[in-house]
């Protein structure tokens, strides 16, 4: 089935990203088995079965705060990306959430073929332009694993001024569950218009 995207970018040199609400049903194995990779550790999920997985997206999906979409490039999924309202998620203990603050997570799926130089600066800029589209978004906050170095690399070549490290609490609900995490904030306010 296919479904028509909430958002399409073209970025010169890659293609055009488009952005499609996960459908939990239908997404779950793509997610599943990019987050159960080595090289998705930081995502924190290594350990979850399909299953769970999919029980996690379902419940993001009947969030009105939380949204997840899948990330295609020119048709072909390449990333996940989550948006999220700072005010009601767990990051909001750990700083002073200004009305305005979108909060992202994203994760890249593994290269198919040679990995493109900028390919994933290319998807920001796309996932920024989107975020900015919403004139209430004010500032889009990053809270990457503090362990995860290129993350962090990437967002401050993204323009994100690096905040605190803090530790996120962990969450432990009958619906949802997330251990404490050491987190590296980062911030990126609203560009300036002419």
């Amino acid at each position: 089935m296919t479904r028509t995207p909430l958002y399409t970018h073209p970025v010169e040199g890659f293609g055009t990203v488009s952005l499609t609400p996960v459908d939990p049903a239908a997404d779950a194995p793509l997610i599943h088995s990019w987050v159960t990779e080595e090289r998705a550790r930081f995502w924190g999920m290594g350990g979850a079965g399909l299953e769970l997985v999919r029980e996690i997206y379902e419940d993001v999906d009947r969030r009105t705060t939380h949204h997840a979409y899948l990330v295609r490039l020119d048709g072909k999924p390449v990333a996940l990306f989550q948006r999220y309202d700072c005010a009601e998620d767990r990051v909001s203990e750990c700083y002073e959430v200004r009305p305005g603050d979108v909060g992202v997570h994203l994760l890249i799926g593994p290269a198919d073929g040679a990995a493109r130089h900028g390919f994933t600066g290319a998807l920001v800029e796309a996932f920024l332009a989107y975020l900015f589209t919403d004139e209430n978004t004010l500032r889009v906050v990053g809270e990457p694993d503090a362990r995860n170095t290129k993350a962090i690399a990437l967002l401050e070549r993204s323009g994100f001024e690096l905040g605190p490290e803090v530790e996120l609490p962990k969450i432990d609900l009958p619906e949802v569950y997330l251990p404490a995490k050491p987190a590296r904030l980062a911030f990126l306010p609203r560009p300036a218009t002419r």
